[in-house]
């Protein structure tokens, strides 16, 4: 059990702030992740849902207190709702090290949305998804608040089961859609679409009568769903997932909430959706191992790991976890790796202070177990390495396409210049 605790956590860490995929069948409902990078703030995907035509609150961005204030008053509002935008969930019942409580706030009045302001902007918000020191905050969403007479949930997602974007719905909305697929899968539809017609208007509609939108507000709620297909197609998303996607007293069906999930490998193509990743909130650690193609992930304990492969790497955390000691972090090197990511990935975990030796277990087949050890060797002698350190190195590797010579783990190597234990 205490094995699995480790991989679940190292799971959680490679899924991101917005990493989760949803998965359904006809009666189960589950998340599983992929490694997804960009973090956009709710603004910046309310950004994106308007300029494809998609119903949302009105709303302005403010980075200060007089700038809120003015986007209260422009908004001529009955009810304005100010929202602290940090990369975390949970940030109604979170708490400012300013001590004001709550990080959404409802008013009526405009002027108070400036004193709210200065009590948020600049501080830490912490909440149950933020470390203990919580999160600064520097910016807020000025939004215009609406009634919300009934809740639904709808996404649109990539399945694997049918190659391809599926729409997953339910009536039952502003809540976990693991809670309602698990007690109530009636109340679950899906809808397969074709990658090549797209979503068809008997599609949308089926779709829009299984959330309860009825008369007027059918049609209205078919066509947003459209128009959100054409948002997932037009910025590569894995996942468009509102919730709720609600009905207001005076008939309009508007997108309160969502969380958009973007294709890495399609960067390249989506560069203004990718430049509005919001950085700020990574840990240093990660994002410098981004830059050189590492997948970081930081854990409590003080044996480094230094793996190819996430599966294997998580298999050796909880080894390591199971054999009485604790992680430090979980690092994959991949496949392809070059010497100086080799080098590179040994500043980094030599630079974390609780670090009292590095496991390193490496599998060939997709790596050059020679780039490795050439690797290691000249990290350690210039970085002057301090720690004990194991190196376990496994299997064949690759280079031009032909198979080299395959090692087995049967002895140890100890290089004496390098104080470094080679077990091949």
């Amino acid at each position: 059990m205490a094995a699995s605790i480790v991989s679940q956590t190292v799971a959680r860490g490679l899924r991101g702030a917005s990493a989760n995929h949803l998965f359904l069948d006809k009666f189960k409902c589950a998340r599983v992740s992929c490694r997804r990078w960009l973090n956009l703030q709710e603004y910046q995907s309310k950004k994106l849902m308007q300029e494809s035509g998609v119903t949302v609150q009105r709303f302005y961005v403010a980075d200060n207190a007089p700038d809120a204030l003015q986007a209260a008053k422009r908004l001529g509002a009955k009810e304005i709702v100010l929202k602290a935008q940090i990369l975390a969930g949970g940030r109604g019942k979170g708490v400012f090290d300013s001590g004001l409580k709550g990080g959404v706030h409802l008013t009526k009045d405009p002027s108070v949305v400036g004193e709210l302001a200065k009590k948020m902007l600049g501080y830490s918000l912490t909440t149950k998804q933020t470390p203990k020191e919580g999160v600064k905050v520097k910016t807020v969403m000025v939004a215009e608040a609406l009634d919300i007479t009934r809740e639904t949930y709808f996404a649109i997602l990539m399945d694997r089961a049918c190659n391809g974007p599926v729409m997953v719905g339910s009536p039952q909305g502003g809540m976990d859609i693991e809670e309602v697929a698990d007690k109530t899968p009636e109340l679950i539809f899906k809808e397969v679409i074709d990658i090549f017609e797209g979503v068809r208007d008997d599609q949308a509609l089926r779709m829009a009568a299984n959330l309860g939108f009825k008369g007027p507000l059918e049609r209205q709620a078919a066509d947003q769903i459209k128009r959100l297909y054409d948002l997932f197609l037009k910025v590569d998303a894995t996942q468009v997932e509102v919730n709720p996607l609600g009905e207001t007293p005076e008939g309009q069906v508007v997108c309160f909430d969502a969380k958009i999930n973007f294709d890495d490998n399609a960067e390249f193509r989506q560069k203004a959706v990718f430049a509005m990743d919001d950085m700020s909130e990574s840990d240093p650690t990660e994002m410098e191992a981004a830059k050189w193609d590492l997948k970081y992930i930081g854990l409590d304990g003080n044996i480094a790991c230094f793996v190819n492969g996430a599966g294997l790497a998580m298999a050796t955390c909880d080894i390591i976890d199971l054999h009485g000691g604790k992680p430090a972090n979980f690092l994959d090197l991949g496949g392809g790796v070059k010497e100086k990511q080799v080098y590179e990935a040994f500043k980094l975990l030599t630079a974390d202070p609780k670090v009292e030796a590095i496991l390193v277990n490496i599998f060939g087949g997709i790596v050059n177990c020679a780039i490795i050890a050439n690797g290691i060797t000249k990290a350690c002698r210039e970085l002057e390495l301090k720690v004990p350190l194991v190196v376990r190195l496994e299997g064949g590797y690759s280079t031009g396409g032909a198979t080299t010579t395959t090692l087995h783990p049967t002895y140890a190597l100890f290089d004496s210049q390098t104080k470094v234990v080679f077990w091949v």
